[in-house]
């Protein structure tokens, strides 16, 4: 269910430029910031030369969420950077795309457990851009680079 705080960053990210020329549309923002989902039509601004959705568009329409679903659970202060990403060409998009994000208490559970040892970490997440039959269509890997807050300095 999303909160009014969701819905306004819902829009946010729809509004942004930089997200709006994707061409793609988040359609869910949970309360809890741990569940977004995004739609990618086929239109005349995502289509390509032959007729299908542009890989540029594919790969920008995920490219912010997780990294932006890290910031807004972990600690304040907590730095969160994209570092790679692959993508996996598998069908052509031919049809408007949807891609769900997810993140549970256990993943922030476990980047608490592992930055309590370590400086930074890269973490990896994988979404599916699939069709309305969940037919996947582009799969995208994304390494996400994590590192402790900094702390304060004594006075």
């Amino acid at each position: 269910m999303e909160s009014l705080k969701t819905k306004l960053m819902r829009w946010y990210f729809n509004f942004f430029p930089a997200y709006r020329g994707s061409g793609a549309w988040v359609t869910y923002y949970s309360h809890d910031q741990r569940e977004i989902r995004i739609k990618l039509p086929l239109s005349r601004r995502t289509r390509n030369y032959v007729g299908t959705i542009y890989g540029g568009s594919m790969y920008s329409a995920v490219d912010p969420i997780y990294m932006f679903m890290l910031i807004q659970n972990l600690p304040k202060g907590t730095i969160v950077w994209d570092k790679a990403a692959t993508i996996r060409f598998k069908r052509p998009g031919r049809e408007t795309l949807y891609a769900t994000f997810k993140l549970d208490e256990q993943e922030f559970q476990a980047i608490r457990a592992e930055l309590e040892e370590k400086n930074s970490i890269d973490r990896q997440y994988v979404v599916d851009l699939v069709d309305v039959r969940g037919t996947v269509h582009t799969t995208i890997e994304k390494t996400i680079y994590i590192r402790r807050a900094p702390k304060e300095a004594p006075p």
